[in-house]
């Protein structure tokens, strides 16, 4: 590079000389320098970053390695078996404690099988069964034109007054549950009932197709008394009976002190019969006992109450 010339001064005579001055070079004002600066500082920073990271992960990856390595490399006293492979490949976490227990289905490698539960042993319980609480209701119907004893009476029925007041028909091989204790008063026949009775296993009497006969007893006070013998079931009896100008009261009680029920049926000017239907229970042996009286006449021509049959079943 020359230097520059020192500007002479023009001697007197000589003409005027003009010089070009040399080109000046373009210095950056502050600003545009600060930028630059800054950009380069950046880029320094981010190579540096990438730098460390890129050390990082190196190191990471070869401690990774190591590690693995010396994990699954058996040891010097690891014994190898007849194969010449290590009698251990990996380091297993706790041994069972009960090497020889059976595989049990769904547990992974290792587990312990569980324990099983004693079963608690039942305690003893009263199996003894409980007798059913006496039972004993009634209901009250009109007669139907014609009786059926067979089929009313399935177990056992009897009928009175066929061939004479002392005379009673009972359901051949029937249970003889059914029981005739008599009562206060004379009993009469009667053949004029509305009502007609028929059966087709009867004792004496087989069968029959339509009887009308039946008994009475006359004054107050006067009737009839019954039983039906008890077996534990539920049973029903119906009871046939009717009034002639008077009032009749029909008991029913248990005779081992049960529950009792009373009914009654009232006729002033003229007869009523009435189906009587009783449904009881109560322990074998045990009696249903029933009173057919009449509590009141309205006549002095013989107010009475009136029996035709019984059936149950």
């Amino acid at each position: 590079m020359t230097e520059e010339e020192p500007a002479r001064a023009p001697q007197p005579g000589e003409p005027a000389r003009h010089r070009v001055p040399a080109p000046r070079r373009h210095l950056p004002g502050p600003d545009g320098e600060s930028r630059a600066a800054a950009r380069r500082l950046a880029r320094g920073r981010r190579r540096r970053r990438w730098v460390v990271e890129a050390v990082a992960a190196g190191a990471g990856l070869l401690a990774l390695v190591g590690y693995v390595q010396w994990w699954s490399e058996p040891s010097p006293q690891d014994r190898a078996d007849l194969g010449g492979l290590p009698a251990v490949v990996g380091r297993p976490s706790l041994p069972s404690t009960v090497p020889t227990a059976p595989a049990v289905p769904g547990l992974q490698p290792r587990e312990r099988s569980p324990s099983p539960r004693p079963t608690p042993s039942p305690s003893p319980t009263s199996t003894a069964p409980t007798a059913a609480p006496p039972l004993l209701t009634v209901s009250r119907s009109d007669i139907p034109a014609t009786v059926n004893l067979t089929r009313a009476g399935e177990r056992d029925w009897v009928h009175w007054g066929l061939g004479g007041a002392g005379a009673t028909v009972r359901k051949r091989d029937g249970s003889a549950e059914i029981r005739d204790l008599g009562g206060r008063g004379e009993r009469a026949g009667w053949d004029g009932n509305q009502e007609m009775f028929r059966w087709r296993d009867g004792a004496p009497v087989r069968s029959t197709d339509a009887t009308p006969d039946g008994v009475y007893t006359c004054g107050a006070g006067n009737g009839f008394s019954l039983a039906v013998v008890a077996d534990g079931q539920p049973r029903t009896v119906t009871v046939y009976l009717g009034v002639w100008m008077a009032r009749g009261r029909l008991e029913m009680r248990l005779a081992d002190g049960g529950p009792s029920r009373t009914l009654r049926l009232e006729e002033r000017h003229t007869s009523q019969s009435a189906e009587v239907t009783i449904r009881f229970q109560a322990p074998k042996a045990t009696r249903l006992l029933l009173t057919w009286t009449v509590a009141e006449t309205f006549t002095s021509r013989c107010g009475n109450v009136g029996l035709q049959a019984v059936a149950l079943r």
